[in-house]
């Protein structure tokens, strides 16, 4: 009896179970690719941290400690590669004569290398020019000595004098911040910027340099190679807790600076943002694939019920007929799974290279194993749960009978939607307050948190607004046939009374259809406008960072006038842009001040209107330039110092001809939140002409170079090699690279790519395949038509009356749902985003095509409703 069972469902039935097949498929392979390659993403974030680090522990040995004990203890942890003593000793300044001038600096630090920390530590020196070996000057004292490989400068050391050293090489030091970082003291006592003058010399060099001297140090430099979890908090937690057993054993001896967890630091909290993204944008998606099988099944559900019946009729006992209702859904629940597992591990191979997604095989397997089991159980609450709700619930004769009107749903008859939408609008408020944060990784600290009610306002936002939809597509339906009759009329003449009866009669069904297309829609629409937002705000990031395309940015000191900009002005540049960079005192504070020519600073640059309060970023711009002594400065200057549109605001500039402080008025005229190269805290931006006559200077501290957006690396190489060392070239490109965290550049690109196509899917599936069905099992209905006169044409009619009915109220709906959804993503996600958008970014073109996809499979569903309707009835009525 099964086995005939089966043969049947598969002859008879196969458009329905296909179509729940591919429900459970589509939902099988979200899941088995969003988790799977959620668990690589974070594998990926752990081994970037890692890469991203030069020195893992800078071990510091503690006055009166022996440093070769030190190291011994340090080569006796589990996990060290590499442990090699660096001395680092202050100086009071450096000396050099070059071309008949004499230069002098301030105070600095000379490092003592052992001859093999290059082949250790290849990342921490980058070779500019001359060798790479013996004595080395970094970038910025090699030009403020005006210094080159073969000349000879004189390093101050207390306590030891004045020594000569001849200069082999000149390097860059990509990692200053954490080389020169104060091992042991919290973030707000570091430096605020490593020191510029550095000389590099050989361990034996160093040593005889320094003797006599009073102000030198050891470090233990450390590369480990200890296998961490992928996990970067686990990571974390490993690291973190094998230092802080180093400085146990040490005995108050050494303390580490722990680089590896820092930079582990940082990706934890990336890694929790990829799981909050993986379930405000992933889940649904899931949800709603589950929800598409329930329908596609529930189409049936009149024709299921009869056969139930007729079973019942025949004899067969409750058992048997849940064996055969388990029998299809096991056969929806097996093929489906299968199928999804298949849809899945196609989409890792041409997507990411791989099946696994790059996670490894264990997790992998796990991820689709889970998959498959909740594949499984969504065709046992499709197909199986209604049919032992019919067989407790409904009787015999009950499956002769036409179906009647039942009463409203509870939660229509309550107002649930109503309450739901309050209650997002609620959490939304709460999850979106200033100093709110959803993710709280407090730096050093193993335990990590993100607070999950949060989500509940998208979740109830969600649901809220399809509720809402289905309550007025009901409303419409039932109350709007004369609305309905004549919209239908242009396709069905004299049916379109009827055509609007048939529509009201079957509002449930419909408005279920409308309300998942909806949905589907929405979904789409939420994931492309947040992916698109957040690509658009990384963009802006780089170029705020960067300042423009390319960016030459002078050294400290050095006295380069606006007119260097026409040497910068080389093939594929449209526009040089100079920038004053100074620095000035408003009460104690010190803070960046940026002097900009306010009628072309726009031209090499971006300004958007979002960085600035109190007027656009042309209004402030022009203020700057009709009042010369107009100045903008951050929200938190005006709050510590209360000021007022028009206040006069005195800073404390250095004169470039006395070298003293002295008194510039300027009048507070505006707020800038960000600027170009400048720092994410408290800067000021000033008219330049003002500036420069005020200091007697017109010093630039960086040239913005427009270069069209192309061709940006080609130009900045061309000018590094034209300027040397002399100044530092970046261009937007390589600053791409460095601002954005792991999240940005792996994480969100991947999820997004999955869950974009995904939602194409969904909305092609959710527009066509429930309409499809709905429309075989109305076959009787479209033949009982014909034999009572209906032609061809008026139900032809009808059909497509139903799908752009369909069409229109599913797009339209699911359209304000996604608007809503995004926005109230964006606001409670504003997290991840750095600087938070201003507005939206929508991308025009994937929405089109996911509107056109809908359209499509609503329209094949139709044709196909079409062909059917247009059989002769009586074969039609034979059949059914």
């Amino acid at each position: 009896m099964i086995t005939a069972w089966a043969g049947g469902l598969t002859r008879h039935r196969i458009g329905r179970l296909l179509a729940a097949v591919a429900g459970i498929a589509l939902a099988v392979a979200l899941i088995a690719a969003l988790g799977s390659f959620l668990t690589a993403s974070k594998a990926t974030m752990t081994q970037r941290a890692v890469r991203s680090v030069a020195v893992d522990w800078q071990v510091v040995v503690q006055r009166g400690a022996d440093p070769n004990a030190v190291r011994s203890l340090v080569q006796a942890t589990s996990g060290t590669q590499a442990a090699l003593p660096v001395g680092f000793a202050r100086t009071s300044g450096f000396t050099a004569t070059v071309g008949g001038s004499a230069q002098t600096t301030g105070p600095g630090v000379a490092l003592g290398l052992p001859a093999d920390y290059r082949s250790h530590f290849p990342d921490e020196l980058r070779t500019l020019s001359g060798s790479g070996t013996g004595v080395l000057l970094a970038q910025q004292t090699a030009s403020n000595l005006h210094a080159a490989p073969g000349d000879t400068i004189g390093v101050r050391l207390p306590g030891a004098g004045l020594r000569q050293v001849r200069v082999d090489g000149v390097v860059d030091l990509p990692q200053a911040d954490s080389l020169f970082q104060k091992v042991g003291a919290p973030t707000l006592s570091q430096p605020t910027a490593p020191p510029d003058n550095v000389v590099l010399l050989p361990a034996d060099r160093f040593a005889s340099l320094t003797h006599g001297a009073t102000d030198v140090t050891t470090q233990i430099h450390v590369a480990r190679d200890a296998k961490l979890p992928a996990d970067p908090a686990a990571a974390f937690s490993s690291v973190t807790g094998a230092a802080h057993h180093l400085e146990a054993k040490s005995a108050g001896s050494a303390l580490v600076g722990n680089n590896l967890g820092a930079a582990l630091d940082s990706a934890r909290q990336d890694a929790l943002y990829a799981q909050i993204l993986f379930l405000f944008l992933g889940v649904p998606g899931a949800v709603l694939a589950a929800a598409l099988t329930v329908a596609v099944a529930s189409a049936g559900g009149e024709r299921r019920r009869r056969e139930q019946g007729l079973l019942r009729l025949r004899g067969l006992r409750p058992r048997q007929i849940t064996a055969l209702a388990g029998l299809e859904a096991a056969l929806v629940g097996t093929v489906g799974g299968l199928a999804g597992l298949g849809l899945a591990a196609l989409t890792g191979r041409l997507a990411f290279g791989a099946a696994s997604f790059g996670a490894g095989a264990g997790t992998w397997a796990l991820w689709y194993a889970v998959a498959f089991v909740l594949g499984v159980v969504v065709a046992a609450a499709a197909v199986l749960v209604p049919a032992l709700r019919d067989l407790r619930t409904v009787t015999v004769a009950d499956t002769r009978r036409e179906p009647r009107g039942s009463r409203s749903p509870w939660w229509l008859r309550y107002g649930l939607d109503f309450a739901l939408l309050i209650g997002s609008w609620l959490v939304f408020r709460a999850s979106s307050g200033n100093q709110y944060a959803l993710v709280l990784a407090p730096e050093g600290v193993p335990s990590v948190s993100v607070s999950y009610w949060a989500f509940l306002g998208p979740a109830l936002l969600w649901l809220g607004a399809a509720l809402l939809l289905w309550r007025l597509t009901l409303l419409v339906l039932a109350h709007g046939r004369p609305a309905l009759a004549r919209l239908a009329r242009p396709l069905t003449a004299t049916l379109s009374k009827t055509t609007a009866a048939v529509l009201s009669r079957r509002r449930r069904p419909l408005a279920r259809s409308v309300v998942l297309l909806a949905l589907a829609v929405s979904f789409a629409i939420s994931t492309a406008v947040f992916n698109s937002t957040y690509q658009q705000q990384s963009e802006v990031d780089a170029r705020l960072t960067n300042g423009a395309d390319v960016t030459v940015t002078e050294p400290p000191g050095a006295h380069v006038g606006p007119s260097a900009a026409d040497t910068l002005k080389v093939s594929g540049v449209r526009h040089v842009e100079p920038l004053q960079h100074r620095y000035a005192y408003v009460g104690s504070d010190l803070q960046d001040l940026y002097g900009v020519r306010p009628a072309t600073v726009a031209k090499a640059t971006s300004l958007q209107d979002a960085y600035f309060s109190g007027g656009t970023a042309g209004q402030l711009m022009r203020r700057l330039a009709q009042r010369p002594d107009n100045l903008l400065v951050s929200e938190e200057t005006v709050h510590d110092f209360q000021l007022s549109p028009g206040d006069t605001v005195n800073l404390r500039i250095q004169d470039a001809r006395t070298k003293a402080l002295r008194t510039v008025p300027f009048h507070y005229a505006g707020i800038v939140k960000e600027f170009p190269t400048a720092p994410k805290d408290s800067f000021f931006v000033a008219n330049a002409d003002y500036v420069a006559k005020a200091t007697g200077s017109n010093a630039v501290g960086a040239f913005l170079l427009d270069t069209g957006g192309s061709h940006q690396q080609q130009i900045a190489a061309h000018l590094r090699k034209q300027l040397g060392t002399g100044a530092t070239v970046t261009d937007l490109t390589q600053t791409r690279g460095t601002v954005g965290t792991s999240l940005t550049s792996v994480d969100l690109a991947g999820l997004t790519r999955i869950e974009l196509a995904f939602a194409v899917l969904l909305s092609a599936g959710a527009g066509g395949l429930v309409l499809a069905l709905g429309l075989a099992e109305r076959r009787r209905t479209f033949a009982v038509a014909s034999v009572l006169g209906a032609k061809s044409g008026q139900l032809r009619g009808m059909v497509l009356t139903e799908a752009l009915l369909l069409a229109a109220g599913g797009l339209a709906g699911g359209a304000v749902i996604g608007w809503a959804l995004s926005e109230m993503l964006v606001k409670v996600l504003t997290g991840v985003f750095d600087p938070p958008p201003a507005s939206l970014s929508v991308p025009g073109g994937y929405l089109a095509l996911t509107a056109c996809a809908a359209v499509v499979a609503v329209l094949a569903a139709a044709l196909n409703g079409i062909r059917s309707a247009g059989r002769p009835a009586v074969e039609e009525l034979r059949d059914l």
